[in-house]
């Protein structure tokens, strides 16, 4: 393998985002609001739209998305977590909306992951005739591995934000029932001492001497 290749296969390494569009974001909704993210998308075009509530209220949202036509193609009520995936039939604008508008109170933290389009080979690979090189199946290898790795990262991530989220929400529960309960202890501890008080204080009836 020459030269040229290898420098082929490093470009197809730091450039492979041009190939192929994706966003992964982390927003927060906001109570009785509804965000929608447009993309432009050309007809059998592969889509996968993944999302996940990291944080706020029961953790569910409502998920539509809608193509160009206005057509729901996707629905979900009050959901954690989900992936879908689907092939654009037509050409257009691509519409992934969120709703917290059955929510008054909890805003929420969510995370999505809209991937538009397949993700393309490396260049320089599959342009010989002859089989691929060692070093070309290493690169092809280490580039399917490290996005996996980067997949179960972000996973990781959302897991431990939520978890940590969970346990803080427990804490503080706990701080104010326990603060509630020593405040119930002192208040029923002083109302018997002063109900013993006046028990034990209380004044004999007055004797009148005899004439």
């Amino acid at each position: 393998m020459g030269l040229r290749t290898l420098e082929s296969i490093l470009l197809g390494l730091l450039f492979i985002t041009h190939l192929a569009f994706g966003v992964e974001l982390t927003f927060e909704l906001l109570d009785n609001a509804k965000d929608c993210f447009y993309e432009d998308i050309k007809i059998n075009t592969s889509v996968t739209v993944e999302y996940q509530v990291v944080t706020g209220g029961a953790y569910d949202v409502d998920v539509t998305i809608e193509n160009p036509r206005n057509e729901i193609i996707y629905r979900n009520t009050k959901s954690q977590f989900d992936s879908h995936t689907f092939i654009a039939d037509y050409s257009g604008v691509f519409a992934v909306c969120f709703s917290n508008e059955f929510s008054t109170f909890s805003h929420k933290l969510v995370y999505m992951d809209f991937q538009v389009g397949d993700e393309q080979p490396l260049q320089g690979l599959g342009e010989h005739v002859s089989v691929m090189t060692q070093m070309e199946s290493s690169a092809e290898l280490i580039h399917k591995s490290l996005n996996s790795i980067n997949d179960h990262q972000t996973h990781h991530r959302l897991r431990e934000t939520q978890g940590r989220k969970r346990a803080e929400d427990l804490n503080e529960r706990v701080f104010w029932w326990s603060l509630l309960e020593t405040i119930t202890i002192l208040v029923v501890t002083v109302g018997q001492v002063f109900v013993l008080k006046n028990f034990f204080s209380e004044k004999r009836p007055a004797q009148y001497s005899r004439l």
